[in-house]
């Protein structure tokens, strides 16, 4: 326990010395001016607003497994709170941006990124309860939910980016981190690594949003993509709750790699090992 607070006193600390020491990022107004700004059926910024559906479906889809039969095996009740929450962000996301793109300015954007963040800060709060303590998890969920939540009100009241950039990039770190270093309590660890690389490439796809609209002839922008690809970790981390099972042999990602990798110079090892010896064969005199 005494570990526990000491860890808090560090973090807390760090962040206060990051505030001081940093200064504050302003939300850019250049933000707001994407690429692709077609109507279409009466619809401003059409495909970045429809582009968000895939979230609603899969965010209603996840919490009808989580709560249908338990079809997903939610064996802790931690995870359930934990993935409720996800989900219930997941969907939200469909409307708070929809809502933001039909009318893109900062007081809309709000609307975009709060449900945003309490999927973020639901999925760190699943990754404790997994992979280090279920109650301290569990008890975990709603201070960090509610942490995202201040980040967004101190940038809407300061216009200071800074907390909701650690709310946002700090799981993106340490998510795939955790993944390969810590034993998972369940199969199918990998799932984790493939959300977070779509989620890495939508980041990618949203910075490159007109240079991608331009290199599309105008079909689609960089910011439209990056909605479907975002789209794509829900569904993997549906994937991977639907398949996995309980491990039995909790190894991390990085131990199994570790593994495979001395199996496969072994194998070389003793391929090139092998030789070939050629007797002598008397050849007769056919005469």
């Amino acid at each position: 326990m005494k570990k526990e607070y000491i860890a808090w006193g560090v973090a807390l600390l760090c962040f206060v010395i990051l505030m001081l020491i940093t200064p504050s990022i302003p939300q850019s107004q250049d933000y707001h001016d994407f690429a692709d700004q077609r109507q279409f059926l009466g619809i401003p910024n059409a495909l970045n607003v429809i582009s968000n559906f895939p979230f609603l479906v899969v965010g209603l889809v996840g919490l009808i497994l989580c709560y249908h039969g338990n079809y997903f095996k939610l064996s802790l009740q931690g995870e359930l709170w934990g993935w409720t929450c996800f989900f219930v962000g997941v969907a939200a996301v469909a409307f708070g941006s929809a809502y933001y793109h039909l009318e893109p300015n900062d007081s809309r954007l709000v609307w975009d990124r709060l449900p945003m963040t309490i999927a973020f800060t639901s999925i760190v709060a699943i990754f404790i309860i997994e992979r280090v303590d279920e109650r301290k998890g569990s008890v975990s969920i709603i201070p960090l939910v509610l942490a995202g939540v201040v980040s967004i009100l101190y940038w809407r009241f300061f216009d200071d980016l800074r907390p909701y950039g650690l709310v946002q990039f700090v799981p993106c770190i340490a998510i795939p981190v955790m993944a390969v270093l810590l034993p998972p309590m369940y199969t199918h660890s990998t799932y984790w690594l493939w959300a977070a690389a779509f989620y890495l490439i939508a980041k990618v796809e949203e910075a490159a949003d007109k240079p991608i609209y331009g290199w599309t002839h105008h079909i689609v922008s960089g910011h439209t993509i990056k909605h479907l690809f975002a789209a794509m970790v829900p569904v993997f981390l549906t994937l991977m709750l639907a398949k996995r099972s309980i491990e039995t042999n909790r190894q991390s990602l990085l131990q199994i790699w570790k593994v495979s990798w001395t199996k496969v110079k072994t194998n070389d090892i003793e391929t090139e090992s092998l030789t070939c010896s050629y007797s002598d064969v008397p050849v007769e005199d056919e005469r």
